[in-house]
Parts: C-alpha cells; sequence; structure tokens
C-alpha cells in the first residue's frame, strides 16, 4: 500500500549549482551527495519534512537517452517545467527573504481562491508555486 510520496526528480543541468540554490537561497537540507557509479545522486529537503526530498537530477545522466535528453535540456531551458508546489505559512514573508537572496519570482503573492501563492524559478527555470493555504481550506488540521 503506498503510504506517500517520498522523492521526487527536479531536473537540473549542474548538480552542484541547484544544490547550493535550494540549499542557501531555499533554506533546505542536503540528505544525500554521494557517488554511485558513472551518476551522482544528490537530494535536497525542507528541514520540517524529512521524509520527502527532491532528487536534483543531472540532464546528462544516465537513464537518459540522448534524444530523451536533449528533449528535457529544451524543456527546462524554456522554463515551461512546472515543478512542485511548496506549502509556507507565510508566503509574503518567504517571498520577501527569497527575493532578497536573488531568487527569480514569475509572480509576485496574489490572494487566490486557496489562499496566497507566489511562483518562483529554480536556477534551471523550473518553476515552483508557493503557497500559504487559507484557514478554511487548511485540509491537514482536519485530517491529520
Amino acid at each position: 500500500m503506498i503510504k506517500g510520496l517520498g522523492i521526487t526528480t527536479v531536473w537540473t543541468f549542474d548538480q552542484q549549482r541547484t544544490k547550493a540554490f535550494f540549499t542557501e537561497k531555499i533554506g533546505f537540507e542536503v540528505r544525500n551527495d554521494l557517488s554511485m557509479g558513472d551518476m551522482r545522486w544528490v537530494t535536497v529537503g525542507a528541514k520540517d519534512q524529512p521524509d520527502v526530498e527532491l532528487a536534483l537530477m543531472s540532464l546528462d545522466g544516465p537513464g537518459l537517452d540522448p534524444e530523451s535528453s536533449e528533449a528535457l535540456k529544451k524543456l527546462v531551458g524554456k522554463g515551461v517545467i512546472g515543478a512542485g508546489a511548496f506549502r509556507t505559512d507565510d508566503c509574503r514573508g518567504d517571498y520577501e527573504t527569497f527575493r532578497a537572496r536573488g531568487v527569480e519570482f514569475i509572480q509576485e503573492p496574489q490572494e487566490r481562491p486557496y489562499g496566497i501563492e507566489a511562483i518562483f524559478r529554480d536556477d534551471n527555470g523550473n518553476w515552483y508555486s508557493l503557497t500559504e493555504r487559507s484557514e478554511e481550506l487548511d485540509f491537514s488540521k482536519s485530517f491529520g
């Protein structure tokens, strides 16, 4: 039985640079950084959520044939890959903090039916929602 999401992939042109982006600008911690033969396994995650990791996968890494690698590079480079949504309890505050650290935002915090949302890009062009849920839509308080 599935118990939840543990690891999700973030495609990167440069694992070291993306690791620095997530740790220095976003405040994540490094979970793994090791060499496994011809690939490097790098994962990062939010300090308060130890059971979920972002795997920073190289666009030139093993498992991708050259045609697929080139197609992914074009999509990531164009900035069309939505890589996820991060929850926060202070969207406006995080927006100001991250912006001061050099994070590129493509949408300032805005009121939405589900809360407050800003959208930013990582150092590769992947975009992420930064969402502060409204009280009435915070299902975690009702269901654990």
